[in-house]
């Protein structure tokens, strides 16, 4: 009896979590690389053997759409092995979020409820793709996050180096602007005529500044142009264009003297010297110095119009060339003429010379007739005599020579031996200064060797208290750490959980064949004695009687202990109605709390982003 009503339960409990699934080898194919995208996405639930495909899938599925940022009102984390009813509101939820996911691929709820893998891979390998980007993005801003916090109160030694080579820049950089600024060497005057025409106003300003420009080359074109209108065709020639061009030029000089007569030198200019005060203060050669200040112009002017000859004309260019040719010149006289100077004042030199060695030729003469007188007195004198005179001469002149070179080899030798004495001075000196250097330095040497010993000592023990503190650091986890452990004894205990619930059926299952077993037992033994003692109670009339009354009272006991069974059931069944609805209760609470954990996350983070920001500006 205990068998059948075990039976009757299992058959009433396994056909809730019965669905039609399509088994075939595609579907296994689909399955296998499903599960290989997501455990690739990072999905690692999807690797418990315990877990059903269903549970695996729509798990993956939910994972990533909480990755994707969007919310889904599921927690697939905690329940497995859902009834028909829960597993089509998950489908139907899932469903419902795609098209808001503008998923390209369109999906239903019985397609994933009844696991058609087939269907079921583009929408995952789509939710895949989507979460990868979802985290790259995340990845990428929370980066980028943490880089601008730890600039905030932090910076690298190449930053260093940056600001502080920026600063000398800017610092050089201005030096140069302040260095090479415009200086204004004029200014006109308060009570000038006031300039109304723009063009005369900015060549005024650029004059005051001491740049000079002609007129535009475009203001040329323009006037050109009207005149070429004016003229009929074939009657402009070149020497109209050479006397306009003249003109031009003449009427630019005209008005910029107009413009440089209503200006004053600044104070700048005024305390610098001019040609004239130098000449006038030197006094001497201050008619050449006019000179070379006059040349030096004459050369600028015939520089600069050599540099722009396109801008004057045949006849303003044959001008130029016969001035600077009469100056050339008049040049060439003044040359002529110093080389006439210097002409006579040689012949001068030269007749004086002549003087001079009119005189040495007299001197010269007397000296020979001396000399003849000499020879003379020589023949008449002593042969030998004079031999040994000559002899004795020689010898005098080589003594004094011999003596006149002794004297400066000891005046050598002296200085040599002088300077030999500075040298070893100087030497001694320098030794006895280097000696007391050397042993400043090692006294210095060891005071830095005693500092340098105590510093290391120091740096060590702080060393040491360092990696004592890094060490507590570690120590205490972080909080993305605290995640990874919650997850990982998360998923320990839905192991733990499943090997707890298995073992647990298969203790009831050994409890029930053994109440099976003692039934059975007590069935046969029951059967055994009646079909031992059916004969002898069938024998005599009396002992039929009593038969079937202990018949009658083993049935009684047996409906008896049926009642007390059902009666059992009954109370087990309403019992596990009971832990049911509490149990789905409690779900309802733990997904509510995790939605609430979700959302004040968010909070806290946009708290965060808002604090930084605030922070930013303020400072």
């Amino acid at each position: 009896m205990k068998e059948k009503m075990q039976e009757e339960h299992w058959e009433g409990n396994l056909p809730q979590n019965k669905v039609e699934i399509r088994e075939d080898e595609e579907q296994n194919i689909k399955l296998a690389e499903i599960l290989e995208l997501l455990v690739a996405a990072g999905y690692f639930r999807a690797r418990i053997k315990g877990l059903s495909p269903f549970d695996k899938v729509v798990g993956g599925m939910t994972w990533c759409i909480t990755t994707c940022n969007f919310d889904i009102d599921v927690d697939l984390l905690f329940q497995e092995n859902s009834t028909i009813g829960q597993k089509i509101a998950l489908t139907e939820k899932i469903v419902s979020v795609l098209p808001r996911m503008k998923c390209p691929h369109r999906l239903e709820p019985h397609q994933i409820q009844g696991l058609d893998f087939i269907h079921i891979f583009p929408v995952v390998q789509w939710l895949v793709k989507r979460a990868i980007e979802t985290r790259e993005e995340m990845g990428d801003y929370i980066r980028s996050y943490s880089v601008s916090q730890f600039q905030k109160t932090h910076s690298l030694p190449e930053d260093d180096d940056f600001i502080q080579r920026r600063e000398k820049a800017i610092k050089t950089v201005t030096d140069i602007f302040e260095v090479y600024k415009p200086q204004r060497k004029y200014k006109r005057h308060d009570g000038a005529e006031e300039l109304t025409d723009e063009e005369s106003r900015v060549h005024s300003t650029l004059l005051e500044y001491g740049r000079r420009y002609g007129v535009s080359k475009q203001s040329q074109i323009d006037k050109t142009e009207d005149k070429k209108k004016v003229l009929p065709p074939g009657l402009a020639s070149g020497r109209a264009e050479m006397y306009e061009e003249d003109d031009l030029q003449a009427a630019e000089e005209l008005r910029i003297k107009a413009l440089m007569t209503g200006m004053a030198a600044m104070e700048i200019e005024e305390g610098r010297l001019t040609a004239s005060t130098v000449g006038q203060i030197v006094g001497l050669q201050s008619d050449e110095i006019k000179q070379i200040v006059s040349e030096y112009v004459e050369k600028k002017s015939e520089l600069s119009t050599e540099e722009r000859p396109e801008k004057l004309g045949a006849a303003q260019q044959h001008r130029r060339k016969v001035a600077s040719l009469n100056k050339q010149i008049v040049q060439k006289n003044k040359f002529l003429e110093e080389l006439q100077s210097k002409s006579t004042d040689l012949h001068v030199e030269c007749s004086e010379a002549k003087k001079k060695l009119a005189e040495i030729m007299d001197y010269s003469e007397k000296l020979d007739k001396e000399l003849a007188s000499l020879e003379a007195v020589e023949s008449q004198a002593d042969a030998n005599t004079l031999q040994s005179l000559r002899s004795l001469v020689t010898m005098n002149e080589n003594l004094k020579c011999q003596e006149q070179e002794f004297r400066a080899h000891c005046r050598e030798e002296m200085a040599r031996l002088q300077q030999n004495i500075e040298s070893l001075k100087a030497e001694a000196d320098e030794e006895r200064e280097e000696k007391e250097h050397t042993e400043i330095i090692d006294q210095q040497y060891k005071i830095e060797r005693d500092k340098l010993q105590k510093i290391r000592l120091l740096l060590a023990r702080r060393n040491r208290e360092i990696a004592i503190l890094q060490r507590k650091i570690d120590e205490v986890p972080s909080r993305a750490e605290l995640t990874q452990y919650q997850k990982r004894f998360i998923e320990l205990y839905g192991q733990v959980s499943a090997t707890h619930k298995e073992t647990k059926q298969f203790f009831t299952l050994y409890n029930t064949l053994d109440d099976k077993k003692v039934f059975l037992e007590k069935e046969v033994n029951l059967l055994n004695s009646i079909h031992d003692n059916f004969q002898q109670a069938m024998a005599s009339s009396g002992s039929r009687e009593q038969f079937l009354r202990q018949m009658e009272q083993i049935v009684e006991g047996i409906k008896q202990n049926r009642m007390k069974m059902e009666k059992k059931k009954q109370e087990n069944k309403m019992r596990r109605d009971q832990l049911n609805d509490e149990y789905l209760e409690l779900l309802e609470k733990q997904r509510l709390y995790f939605k609430t954990v979700k959302e004040f996350k968010e909070e806290c983070r946009k708290n965060e982003m808002l604090l930084s920001k605030l922070k930013a500006s303020t400072s």
